[in-house]
């Protein structure tokens, strides 16, 4: 079966290791364009670039995926069937109808919920206990198509993002795997996705990562891990900003106005939100590397009275 894989972000690295190793090729990696990233803004590949390049297999990275000349190059290729993860554009019908065997997506949510762009992030804002990976025939909607197969993952009260993308990474490419082999043996099921069950997982954006202190102290946490370890919450001390990558409800009555450091611990300092308090564990300034609070305190003589998330 000749297969083309598009994907992007670390998210598909997985997915296309496993494939490699368990059929022997792939015949192209369609993959977004090398862009700046960090600091430095040095132009760097993309992840699965990265492993393709290293295993020497063609990469195609062209700038519009529905550009008629783009759509020809793969067509080029003349895949049977095509795998996205994570590529990150919309495909156009052209190219959903190319391969016989279809377009399948490797999607990390349990469809029809948190359809879009941030289904990890959205999951752990509002505080889910579980989601999951789907296989999914690929349509002209966003997520829309039938379902295919979906395994489930457990969230833990402490997971992070980064924890969570790596666990259904790992899922995503055990699933993809059990997809091929039911295609192959005409076992496949398709699911048609319950529109009135669906929820929408928007793109993370800058206003997503500030800490609002009159918010419930559970959603301040879930903010704090759906957002770690990228791009990070964020909060205001003085004129600077902080980016906050661990803390812990206290469940002791507290006083005090939201954003007000109230106290201290041995291991951190204890901020009053809308109704607890949350101890603060581990933060970043900027251009400096995350630390643990304690490290931070040394440099730092905080009072409490101090108000976080209002510049001085």
């Amino acid at each position: 079966m000749r297969i083309v894989f598009m994907g992007t972000a670390q998210f598909a690295v997985p997915a296309m290791q496993r494939l490699i190793d368990t059929y022997g090729e792939i015949v192209g990696i369609v993959t977004q364009p090398d862009r700046p990233k960090g600091r430095g803004k040095k132009v760097m590949p993309p992840p699965v670039k990265e492993l393709a390049q290293s295993m020497d297999i063609p990469v195609f990275q062209p700038l519009k995926i529905k550009d008629p000349e783009a759509i020809e190059y793969i067509a080029s290729w003349q895949p049977d069937l095509i795998i996205t993860a994570a590529y990150g554009q919309i495909i156009p019908p052209p190219l959903l109808k190319l391969p016989h065997a279809g377009c399948i997506n490797i999607h990390a949510s349990l469809l029809p919920k948190y359809r879009g762009a941030a289904p990890i992030q959205r999951c752990l804002m509002n505080g889910e206990n579980k989601t999951g990976i789907t296989t999914m025939y690929m349509d002209e909607g966003l997520d829309t198509g039938d379902i295919l197969l979906q395994q489930e993952v457990t969230i833990h009260e402490d997971t992070t993002y980064g924890e969570l993308h790596d666990l259904l990474a790992a899922a995503g490419a055990d699933l993809i795997i059990d997809t091929i082999e039911q295609l192959k043996e005409g076992t496949l099921k398709r699911i048609k996705q319950n529109d009135q069950e669906a929820t929408y997982a928007e793109m993370i954006k800058k206003s997503d990562e500030i800490i609002n202190w009159q918010d419930q102290a559970a959603s301040i946490i879930n903010q704090i891990r759906a957002l770690d370890p990228q791009p990070g919450a964020s909060t205001i001390l003085g004129e600077q900003n902080l980016k906050i990558f661990k803390g812990k409800i206290t469940q002791e009555s507290v006083t005090g106005q939201p954003g007000e450091i109230i106290g201290f611990s041995p291991v951190g300092f204890i901020v009053k939100t809308g109704n607890l308090g949350i101890e603060i564990l581990e933060l970043q300034k900027p251009g400096k590397k995350r630390i643990n609070t304690v490290e931070f305190l040394k440099g730092h003589h905080l009072k409490t009275g101090t108000i976080l998330g209002k510049q001085v």
